[in-house]
């Protein structure tokens, strides 16, 4: 019976599980279960226990699809959305819904914090991220402020991945990736930072081990989690790492793979990111650690608003997500929750230079144009090796199906472009991981030889400097008074 392994993706909408042949890297079948996220405003929350729910329900769809025999899977791990705040009770479960990484109502605490620490270029040297109101330490400091009795009562302060790591194998556990997303854990030293522990007031007892890699064998299904997944009790489990992380495995990103080959994930969030030996001191990036322990980092860049924004512009208007021109003279800021990066966590999206020619076909090209300029720009910023600064950029995330954002990310861009064959690239990533904890196999060497990343490599065209330009132009005025609006110094 051949060895089957399943990565988990459990994503802001939804979990995905892959079950994979682990010799081959074939995928074999996708489960699914989607995810409910609550909030108004600023806010964005989702029941950790949902998340449990639905990996069961995925991992079940998934095994059922392939026709698989539970007994041949040899390893799980999970990949989670980034950043997510879990707060745990002394009874293991989640105290309130968790606080998820778009949340942008910790973005006065994230301000605090880089002042408290003495400037972004304090928290560069020892963080490699300077905070924002994603990070987890600016989330764990506006609930000490806005719910300080759920603060004081917490048992157990977990990342998602994290959460459902535990879950599976009772070990409460994170890795180096993931971690890096905290603003507590120093890229600089490998381990959580005292100091800022001591500053965020987070006691280091409340916080999960950090595995070496994200392939390190945690322990095995526990006989409840087993019984819940309808799998053996004896299937191994492994560290787990952030999705981003995950992406990149799945890509042959790392130490055994490339490196300074850049990504593009379009997906709910746009993320540009590589797997690089230099590690990142520009507050223009999240300075991640990668998952494979090698000592690799991943800057990345990341825009709240991608291909959920466009869509929203798609419906305003009444046309098909594929309906769209090259925005001509107008331009389109699709900042509809907030921003990231740039960091305008209270900025809306903004519309400017209508004529009474421009047609909607040509507005919702410019959102797509908007949203591609913002992952550019992060791009500009990724430390890249001698000869690698025009390395073609590897599309992944659901909108790398779409013509119209393949076809922008090439004209604004000017790079060729890899489409990966394998569509679920944080999943397959997963998957690697897996295997590597039930054979102790490097995970990006595996994904390598799984020829994951693989696909149709499309050449470069001529940039069209005209719509960077004219978009550049209208950021660069429109900023300052973005940040004044919203009591930035």
């Amino acid at each position: 019976m051949d060895s089957l392994v399943i990565g988990v993706d459990s994503s802001t909408q939804s979990t995905k599980a892959a079950v994979v042949d682990a010799a081959s890297g074939r995928l074999l079948a996708v489960g699914r279960a989607p995810h409910t996220v609550t909030g108004e405003g600023g806010a964005r929350e989702s029941d950790p226990e949902q998340w449990w729910a639905a990996l069961a329900e995925a991992v079940a769809a998934g095994l059922r699809e392939a026709g698989a025999e539970p007994a041949a899977v040899t390893g799980i791990a999970v990949a989670g959305q980034q950043h997510g705040l879990v707060v745990l009770g002394s009874d293991g479960r989640p105290s309130r819904p968790a606080l998820l990484w778009n949340d942008t109502r910790s973005a006065p605490q994230a301000v605090a914090l880089t002042d408290g620490l003495g400037g972004p270029d304090a928290w560069l040297r020892r963080t490699g991220s300077v905070p924002v109101a994603a990070m987890t330490a600016a989330k764990w400091r506006w609930l000490c402020e806005n719910e300080p009795r759920v603060a004081a009562a917490a048992a157990g302060v977990r990342l998602p991945h994290d959460f459902l790591t535990e879950r599976l194998s009772g070990a409460a556990v994170t890795d180096p990736g993931d971690a890096s997303g905290t603003c507590w854990y120093s890229t600089a030293t490998g381990a959580y930072d005292a100091e800022l522990l001591d500053l965020l007031g987070v006691d280091a007892a409340l916080l999960p081990e950090v595995a070496p890699t994200g392939g390190t064998r945690v322990g095995t299904l526990t006989a409840s989690a087993a019984d819940t997944l309808g799998l053996p009790a004896g299937v191994a489990v492994a560290a787990g790492t952030g999705d981003n992380m995950a992406a990149a495995v799945g890509l042959g990103l790392g130490a055994a793979g490339l490196l300074d080959h850049p990504a593009f994930s379009l997906g709910t969030s746009g993320t540009v990111f590589a797997a690089t030996r230099v590690r990142p001191a520009t507050a223009a990036l999240a300075g991640f650690a990668a998952a494979d322990g090698h000592g690799t980092y991943l800057p990345l860049g990341c825009t709240l608003n991608c291909t959920l924004a466009v869509d929203k512009v798609a419906a305003l208007l009444g046309l098909d997500r594929e309906d769209a021109a090259p925005g001509g003279e107008a331009v389109l800021l699709p900042y509809l929750d907030g921003e990231r990066t740039p960091d305008l966590p209270g900025a809306s999206g903004l519309l400017t230079g209508l004529r009474h020619a421009t047609t909607p076909q040509q507005l919702l090209g410019a959102a797509y144009e908007g949203a591609v300029f913002a992952l550019l720009r992060a791009l500009d910023e990724l430390p890249t090796a001698t000869g690698a600064g025009d390395a073609p950029l590897r599309l992944v995330g659901g909108g790398s199906r779409g013509r119209t954002w393949v076809e922008t990310v090439r004209r604004l861009s000017g790079r060729a472009v890899v489409l990966p064959r394998t569509t679920e690239l944080v999943a397959l990533g997963a998957a690697a991981l897996a295997a590597s904890a039930a054979t102790g196999d490097d995970p990006v060497a595996l994904a390598g030889v799984w020829r994951t990343g693989e696909g149709e490599t499309l050449p470069p065209v001529e940039p069209d400097r005209a719509t960077l330009d004219r978009i550049a132009a209208v950021l660069d005025r429109a900023t300052p008074a973005l940040l004044t609006t919203q009591g930035h110094r």
